[in-house]
């Protein structure tokens, strides 16, 4: 991507909010507030994206289930093939005698991402589920 070209705004803000903006900024390691804050406009882009269902994300949906419930498995396993096109990768890790950790990272339309977590999440034995989203990269600038 060629570089872009710097726009400059100005922000009025409370001082307390100033002065815990500039704690976070030392805290997180950014050199700058402008670096700070793309990186905030950048989150809240992507929080977005993914509401309106028409931009591409990638993400990844992480699952914490009871392997010995029954069918949990054959149930995660058939929603997970009936969707292939958007999983890239799964990994499966056991973190004890009863309880399985599984990570998919996924990238398609934003709508339909949503919709197989909401599947995986809502399967009967599993314990935990979230779907984290990022952006695929392609249209956002540094």
């Amino acid at each position: 991507m060629k570089d872009e070209l710097v726009s400059r705004f100005t922000v009025s803000i409370p001082s307390q909010l100033m002065r815990q903006l500039e704690r976070m900024r030392k805290e997180k390691g950014y050199a700058s507030r402008s670096q700070e804050i793309a990186d905030m406009i950048r989150d809240e882009w992507i929080a977005h994206s993914q509401k309106t269902g028409n931009e591409e994300i990638a993400g990844t949906i992480t699952l914490v289930y009871d392997h010995h419930k029954q069918n949990v498995q054959a149930t995660l396993t058939d929603i997970q093939h009936d969707h292939h096109e958007v999983i890239l990768s799964t990994m499966h890790v056991h973190l004890d005698h009863h309880n399985c950790l599984e990570v998919l990272a996924v990238k398609g339309k934003a709508s339909s991402i949503k919709s197989i977590a909401d599947q995986l999440i809502a399967a009967k034995g599993v314990k935990h589920g979230k779907l984290t989203v990022t952006t695929t990269g392609k249209d956002m600038p540094l």
